[in-house]
């Protein structure tokens, strides 16, 4: 497959207008966003696609038995401007006929293997993606999702950067994705997951590869409800890592009592939960912002605060432009971003239990990003703001 064709595929969602902004040129841009666990073929209606589509999604993803299931899919998807990763039993035993069949549809994203597979599946995995790209002429991406790094070795039969790797060089799909839920009960894992982040981050930009995370949308055990401080976290901590695809897990409320799911966005009783307003407020925001992140390359990744996690880097030097940079002990990501001329410094909290307090000076003129998208100019000198729980700043800058 060619590169340009892969990436445009994968960047599917982004639609670019030129505006003014402050002077600049901001782009509006779309963030892939996909539904993870959707809509069920049983309830399958224009309603309810309509309903996904009002939540921000822009990509469905529903776990379908059967061929006539996905077309149904895709048909509705295309009436509410919305695209299909697709998935049913033909497409293991039947590859060719199904891909002939659903390739050419406005709809269609692209194709899901498997979910969370270890390395001894990889061969298999490799020969069946091969035989989708051919079918598929390598117009879209072959998607599945990777375990995280708790995972016992003995059950990825390797260290996990080496489980990454193999995944990358053996499968050899366009995207890398893992999931990865930090917030418990108990708290923010914090050590296994900015390590797995990172470990992500690496090995993709590695094979240039975009990657794609995780935020947790339904509780179940040992999970608490989501809050809009644990969805900014989980979601603009990947994004400052460089993700350049965001999913939900889940959007529809497993049909299992395994786990104890319960309020997702569309809950046990196939109603609205409070969770569903608090993703479609998540994914509005993220829209907003989303010319911040799609295309940017990561520049650097560091981390400031009294705790430097497992797998994190301590910040040994300011950013450029970046006269003066403090935080609290709660500490924060610091990401640089680079796109189109511009930086942008993405920081991120790292908690959940209160604000975090932010010094911060630059030697150059500087706009702060808010939740909306819109630019606001900062006052020169040093600057003494405050990042809510789990929240973000975003401030941009010429190169």
């Amino acid at each position: 497959m060619k590169n340009t064709t892969i990436l445009s595929a994968i960047l599917l969602m982004t639609s670019i207008v030129f505006v003014s902004c402050q002077g600049s040129p901001a782009r509006e841009e779309k963030l892939p966003i996909m539904s993870w666990y959707s809509i069920p073929a049983e309830d399958a209606t224009l309603e309810r696609y309509q309903e996904l589509a009002d939540c921000g999604f822009n990509i469905n993803f529903s776990h379908l038995g059967s061929l006539e299931d996905l077309r149904t899919s895709l048909d509705l998807a295309q009436q509410v401007g919305v695209k299909v990763m697709a998935t049913c039993r033909e497409l293991e035993t039947s590859p060719d006929s199904v891909v002939a069949l659903v390739k050419d549809h406005p709809a269609l994203y692209g194709y899901f293997l498997r979910d969370e597979p270890a390395c001894p599946s990889f061969p298999y995995l490799a020969e069946w993606a091969r035989k989708i790209e051919y079918a598929d002429g390598g117009e879209h991406p072959l998607y599945l999702n990777l375990l995280p790094n708790f995972v016992d070795t003995a059950v990825l039969t390797c260290n996990y950067r080496e489980y990454v790797r193999r995944f990358i060089a053996e499968v050899k799909l366009p995207m890398v994705s893992f999931d990865y839920y930090p917030v418990t009960f108990g708290g923010i894992s914090s050590d296994n997951w900015y390590d797995n982040m990172q470990v992500i981050h690496d090995e993709s930009e590695a094979a240039g590869l975009p990657f794609w995370a995780f935020a947790l949308s339904t509780a179940h055990d040992p999970y608490p409800l989501p809050t809009m401080a644990s969805l900014r976290l989980e979601l603009y901590t990947a994004l400052a890592y460089g993700a350049q695809g965001l999913q939900y897990f889940t959007y529809w409320n497993p049909g299992t009592e395994v786990w104890n799911f319960h309020e997702a966005p569309i809950n046990q009783n196939k109603e609205r939960s409070e969770a569903y307003y608090l993703v479609q407020q998540m994914n509005r925001e993220l829209q907003a912002r989303a010319f911040v992140f799609v295309g940017s390359k990561v520049v650097s990744i560091s981390h400031v605060g009294k705790t430097i996690f497992r797998g994190c880097k301590a910040m040994e030097e300011l950013p450029a432009h970046v006269v003066s940079l403090e935080t609290g002990d709660d500490g924060a990501v610091v990401s640089l971003l680079e796109k189109d001329g511009w930086y942008y410094l993405v920081l991120v909290s790292r908690t959940l239990e209160r604000p975090t307090d932010l010094k911060v000076a630059f030697d150059t003129r500087v706009h702060m990003i808010g939740p909306d998208g819109k630019a606001v100019r900062l006052p020169k000198g040093e600057n003494a703001l405050s990042i809510g729980e789990g929240d973000v700043a975003i401030f941009r800058y010429r190169k």
